[in-house]
């Protein structure tokens, strides 16, 4: 009952915006902002792509061990790690935008030291150089987004950003073919310096988030920034009262003092990293970073085959998106991950059953192909997105680097023991067992939607705020 009277006057309270607020137009800068951040997505995905590719022609021009070969693909993760867990510190000190520009130096150079390599211990190196770019890019740029875009479309805008991610991915994949043909693995690492000096060149250009400069106690430039980013006044007022309502509301400890005094900013923090490693454990960066082998076990043979296959994969990827895009703040948060999920469950089944009795047909193999396409697409749809939108949402403004940080590290630990154990997997309980694992796990992630996310729709960063810092049900902090 008072949970019903507490969403009412929520609703209640969002129909009291002036509507200057609630019908403002969105100005040109706020696309352009977001872009030029989303852009940090395109790098984040061309560095997951490009090994899938490369990988096969470094074993060949170096003679790698299995180990080391490991080590390769799973360096970046680690590098990523230590990326995000730096992140929330650089993000704090020096802003969400210097952040991005760091992140796209670190990526320039990361590139062409992999571009040069003489040996594998200098290609890991490089792959590590690569992975603190991604780890700073990943943690800085869904929130950036977040605080610059308004509240109707942050959805869409971090959507957008995993957008750019999936375009990444379907970059490298392509770029993979093209020097496939040619054998060189140097050219597909020299591609990813082309994103890396646009989107340094590009974040010069975009202001500096408002929430980090009030946070600061520089209201006067935030105001100013908001005036960059809002169409009216009115609106810009509104949104100052509230963020320096939430900054007022909070005591003055951040990171992990306030994770160790304040019950309700663990519990936000623990729910970000439950949301990364769900992310992870669905599966999809195995198929990502193993799809040629993928491809391998479900009958398709020879290289040419394998790498189209996989653009094929990155094309269904990009397309998918778009259902989240489209459909983030229309239908909200929690409907198209229970969709997803599903989606992601049954046709991780399937592939498991066919992968049981042997793609010894054509018709068994493009069955096995069009599962794994179709889980691709349930993923892009829903926890590919969505998990970046939520992560950024819900944690408060004062805790909100440390939040974000927890949640992006945890990403990339799990993305790492997905690198690692993944093939080990395969080998040693074979496609079938590992596939029927990846269909149960998903199907319990559908009930962790029901229990502990909120949704989130059309409600601003302070509302979540408030809403978690008095004390409500996880699941209840949105609507």
């Amino acid at each position: 009952m008072s949970d019903q009277s507490s969403g009412s006057a929520d609703t209640a309270a969002r129909d009291q915006k002036p509507d200057a607020v609630l019908h403002a137009d969105i100005v040109p800068m706020v696309w352009f902002s977001c872009a030029l951040a989303a852009l940090a997505g395109l790098l984040f995905g061309m560095d997951i792509g490009v090994i899938s590719g490369a990988l096969p022609f470094i074993k060949e021009d170096f003679h790698v061990s299995t180990a080391m070969e490991g080590w390769i693909v799973s360096s970046m993760m680690v590098g990523a790690a230590l990326g995000a867990l730096m992140a929330g510190g650089i993000s704090q000190r020096f802003g969400r935008r210097k952040a991005l520009l760091y992140s796209s130096l670190l990526f320039f150079i990361g590139a062409l030291i992999a571009v040069i390599s003489p040996n594998t211990t200098v290609l890991v190196i490089a792959r590590i150089l690569l992975g603190l770019a991604v780890g700073v890019a990943s943690f800085t740029a869904p929130l950036y987004l977040s605080e610059v875009a308004p509240e109707r479309i942050r959805g869409t805008t971090i959507s957008f950003y995993q957008l750019m991610v999936t375009i990444g991915i379907l970059a490298a994949f392509v770029s993979n073919l093209a020097f496939s043909y040619i054998e060189s693995w140097r050219w597909m690492f020299g591609v990813l310096m082309i994103p890396a000096f646009m989107l340094f060149m590009g974040v010069l250009m975009v202001p500096t988030s408002p929430r980090w400069l009030a946070a600061r106690d520089r209201f006067d430039e935030a105001r100013e920034v908001l005036n960059r980013l809002r169409s009216s006044k009115t609106e810009v007022e509104y949104e100052m009262k509230e963020i320096q309502e939430s900054i007022n509301s909070q005591q003055q400890n951040r990171g992990w003092d306030m994770f160790k005094e304040n019950p309700n900013f663990r519990r936000s923090v623990l729910l970000g990293i439950s949301l990364q490693l769900v992310q992870q454990f669905t599966g999809m960066n195995a198929i990502m970073y193993f799809a040629p082998q993928i491809f391998q076990l479900s009958g398709f043979e020879g290289t040419a085959a394998q790498l189209w296959s996989t653009v094929i994969t990155g094309l269904v990827n990009v397309l998918a998106t778009f259902i989240a895009i489209g459909f983030i703040d229309r239908l909200g948060r929690k409907p198209i991950l229970y969709a997803g999920f599903t989606i992601m469950a049954v046709s991780m089944a399937v592939l498991a059953i066919i992968l049981g009795i042997g793609p010894s047909t054509a018709f068994l193999q493009y069955t096995a192909m069009g599962a794994l396409l179709i889980f691709v697409a349930g993923f892009a749809m829903s926890a590919g997105p969505l998990i970046w939108t939520l992560c950024a949402e819900i944690q408060p403004l004062r805790g909100r680097d440390f939040g974000i940080s927890a949640s992006t590290v945890s990403n990339w630990v799990g993305n790492f023991a997905v690198g690692q154990f993944f093939p080990i997997m395969i080998v040693g309980i074979g496609g079938t067992a590992t596939f029927g694992i990846l269909a149960g796990l998903n199907a319990v992630f559908i009930v962790l939607t029901l229990m502990l996310i909120p949704e989130t729709k059309g409600i601003s960063l302070e509302s979540i705020e408030k809403k978690l810092m008095n004390g409500k049900r996880l699941r209840d902090i949105g609507t």
